[in-house]
C-alpha cells in the first residue's frame, strides 16, 4: 500500500505537470484534526482547473494514479450542465482518491463551502487566505422547537406503519419504514442529546459514525437492538425498544431546551402499537 506521502507526492506531481491545473485543495477527514486516522481514509482532493471539458473527453489521464479496483463518476449520469466533475477511485493497493475538477473561476465560492479545506498548491498565488481547518460546520445543530416537534411527529406517525406491516406479514414494508423513517428520527434525537451535553460544539460524523463514543453503554446497546434480524418478533421488539429509547431521550431533550414533548401522541401511539401486536390475524376490527 502506497504511503500517505507517496499519494500526496503523486497528486501534486500530476498537478505541477499539467498547465490546466492551477491549484490543489483538500478537505475531508484527512484535514479534520478531530477525526481518527486510519488506513481507510480517503484523499478528498480538488483540482482547480482552467476548464473541465478536455479532462472529461480523454479520461485516460487518470490512469497515472494507479491500478483501480473500481471507479464512479457521478456527474457522468447528469444531463444538466456540468459545473464540477468527480472521479471516485479505489485503487488496487487499498488507497482511495476522491478527485474533483472545479473551474478556477469558482474558487471564491468553493473555499467558502467547507471549513475543513486546506490549500496544497496555488501556482498563481490567486487563492485567498483561509483559516486553519475546523469541523465546526459539522457540529450538531441546535434544533428549533419546530424541528423537535416535527421529529417527534414523524417518529410516532411512521411507527404505526411498521406495526401495520408486521400485522400484515409484510416484513419488507415494515423494515423499510423502521430503517428509513423511524430510526433516523431516533438517531436525530440522540444526536441532539449529545449536542446538549457538549454545548453543540461536537460532530458525531457522517452517518453518526462517532455516536457510540458519546453514548452510555446501555443506550448504545438499546440502539443496536433496533437493528433486527429478519424475523417478525425481532422487528416488533426493535420497534418497541426504539419507542422506549425515543421517549426517554425526547423527554430529556425537551426538558433541556424548554420544548414541549408530545406526551399524548406518545401514549396513544404506544397503546395502538401494543394493540396491533396482539391483534389476531383474522381480526376484522382494531
Amino acid at each position: 500500500m502506497r504511503s500517505e506521502q507517496e499519494i500526496f507526492d503523486l497528486i501534486l506531481s500530476v498537478a505541477n505537470s499539467d498547465n490546466r491545473i492551477r491549484a490543489v485543495a483538500m478537505n475531508g477527514s484527512r484535514t479534520n484534526p478531530n477525526a481518527p486516522k486510519d488506513l481507510f481514509q480517503d484523499f478528498d482532493i480538488v483540482y482547480l482547473v482552467t476548464e473541465i471539458d478536455s479532462f472529461i473527453q480523454d479520461e485516460n489521464w487518470i490512469d497515472i494514479f494507479g491500478e483501480r479496483i473500481i471507479m464512479q463518476t457521478p456527474e457522468k449520469r447528469s444531463s444538466s450542465c456540468i459545473k464540477r466533475y468527480a472521479y471516485l477511485m479505489l485503487f488496487a493497493d487499498g488507497n482511495r482518491i476522491d478527485l474533483t475538477l472545479l473551474p478556477i473561476n469558482k474558487k471564491e465560492e468553493y473555499l467558502q463551502e467547507d471549513k475543513l479545506t486546506v490549500i496544497l498548491l496555488d501556482k498563481d498565488d490567486a487563492l485567498p487566505a483561509i483559516p486553519p481547518p475546523s469541523d465546526e460546520g459539522y457540529w450538531v445543530k441546535r434544533p428549533s422547537a419546530e424541528d423537535f416537534s416535527n421529529c417527534c411527529n414523524e417518529f410516532w406517525w411512521v411507527a404505526t406503519y411498521v406495526a401495520k406491516g408486521l400485522w400484515r406479514n409484510e416484513i419488507l414494508y415494515a423494515q423499510e419504514h423502521l430503517n428509513n423513517y423511524v430510526r433516523p428520527m431516533l438517531l436525530k434525537m440522540l444526536e441532539w442529546q449529545v449536542g446538549i451535553q457538549n454545548d453543540f460544539a461536537v460532530s458525531i460524523g457522517k452517518s453518526g459514525k462517532y455516536l457510540e463514543k458519546f453514548l452510555p453503554e446501555d443506550i448504545w446497546r438499546d440502539l443496536m437492538s433496533t437493528y433486527p434480524k429478519g424475523e417478525y418478533e425481532n422487528v416488533w421488539n426493535a420497534l418497541l425498544t426504539a419507542s422506549n429509547l425515543f421517549r426517554t431521550t425526547g423527554k430529556s431533550v425537551a426538558e433541556s431546551l424548554n420544548f414541549e414533548y408530545p406526551h399524548d401522541d406518545d401514549k396513544r401511539v404506544t397503546k395502538y402499537l401494543k394493540q396491533v401486536k396482539e391483534l389476531p390475524l383474522n381480526a376484522v376490527e382494531i
